[in-house]
């Protein structure tokens, strides 16, 4: 970290523009998980399969993974309030675009763009948010920012989902972007200027691409993480094809998602700062263990409601792994605090395409809780491999 970014706000102005932050995260993630609860209605409303409104999400996850390194490398120049506010226009820009697509075609272009600045965003914020307590509270800061996905995940996306049901899906992205305009204010109102900021090259932050353990941490991320996609972007089908439920008890077993989203953010970050790079290894066992047992939990609504709830834990990953990055990149934390999101990004174009596969050769909608677990194992083994060469990281990288 630079030191003149080092800048430690008192207490009520960090929690004032963490809030602000969060408030982003709060709209990305209403954005980004949404359509996952209006799948059936999606595909309804466009005359498409549901697997197709899968594809929608994928497109999603590839405009962060596009676009978190290019905003990162060339947004180096910015002060990081400009870039925040860029970022976060565009994205709502984005999604009122999505509410007006005209087609299936239109909506897939239009999701792609407005996840462009999503993993920009989130590097940027952590990196904000990082700045302002001392080095052994980092994870926990960050995973304050992060309250604003995984609260989106218990209240946004619900309420989206409820929102479409009642009225059209077109309205829960219509929300979404107002919802970014808020924090365009927000963030432009509490997050000071700071002109003694040390901004980077964009050669410099490409560095990060020469440490092997920057891969191997992105690896773990687009992996390990896949699982969750995989069970989450089809949870709505699975509700009401195999447990048996109505269209209108999917927000309440989203909102359990989300009730385990913000336990398992709050756990990785304190996760991390007890146990450091380890706490990854131990939430990857936790995840596949989870992922397994699923397709079991599925064939009952009280199950199926903790099995979710287990599942959304698995967020914890989310933490841990963005402050391990920004040590291993050293001076281009920029790009390496963006990427995170781009290679959670890929778990999240991942997991819904092999769920997708699975579930078109015949293996049922549960069999997405095996091939998350697949993926989780082999999240933990990228792990492993990372641990082996750690010995060798400040010889091999210095």
């Amino acid at each position: 970290m630079n030191a003149a970014t080092d800048v430690r706000p008192d207490a009520r102005v960090a929690i004032l523009i963490e809030l602000a932050l969060a408030v982003g995260g709060f709209a990305i993630g209403t954005g980004e998980f949404a359509i996952m609860g209006l799948m059936p209605n999606v595909a309804q409303a466009l005359g498409v399969g549901e697997t197709q409104v899968g594809h929608l999400i994928s497109a999603y996850a590839l405009g962060v993974v596009v676009g978190a390194p290019l905003i990162a490398v060339f947004g180096a120049y910015l002060y990081r309030r400009h870039l925040l506010l860029l970022l976060m226009a565009f994205f709502a820009i984005g999604n009122f675009a999505s509410a007006l697509a005209p087609g299936y075609a239109s909506l897939m272009l239009f999701r792609f763009i407005s996840g462009l600045p999503h993993g920009a965003y989130f590097g940027v914020a952590a990196l904000v948010a990082a700045s302002m307590v001392p080095p052994h509270k980092r994870a926990k800061a960050v995973s304050r920012v992060m309250l604003g996905i995984t609260t989106a995940m218990l209240i946004g996306n619900p309420l989206a989902t409820w929102l479409g049901q009642l009225l059209s899906w077109r309205y829960a992205f219509g929300l979404v972007g107002a919802i970014g305009l808020v924090t365009v204010v927000l963030v432009f109102i509490y997050l000071p200027f700071n002109r003694d900021e040390v901004r980077n090259s964009p050669l410099r932050e490409l560095t990060a691409l020469r440490r092997r353990q920057v891969w191997l941490t992105l690896g773990i991320g687009a992996i390990g993480f896949a699982g969750m996609f995989c069970v989450f972007s089809y949870l709505a089908p699975t509700l009401i094809q195999v447990t048996g439920l109505e269209d209108h008890w999917v927000p309440v077993i989203l909102a359990a998602f989300g009730v385990g989203a913000i336990l398992g953010n709050m756990a990785g970050g304190w996760l991390f700062d007890r146990l450091q790079f380890r706490s990854v290894g131990w939430i990857l066992g936790f995840s596949a263990i989870i992922l397994l047992l699923f397709p079991l939990a599925a064939h009952s609504v009280w199950t199926v409601w903790l099995s979710v709830l287990a599942v959304g834990g698995m967020v914890a990953l989310s933490p841990p792994l963005q402050i391990r990055l920004m040590d291993v990149a050293k001076d281009a934390q920029t790009l390496a605090a963006a990427s995170n999101h781009a290679a959670f990004n890929v778990a999240n174009a991942l997991g819904p395409w092999l769920g997708g596969l699975a579930i078109t050769a015949g293996y049922g909608w549960t069999s997405t809780g095996i091939v998350g677990a697949i993926m989780a194992l082999g999240g933990l083994l990228i792990y492993a491999l990372a641990r082996w060469q750690e010995p060798r990281r400040a010889s091999n990288e210095a």
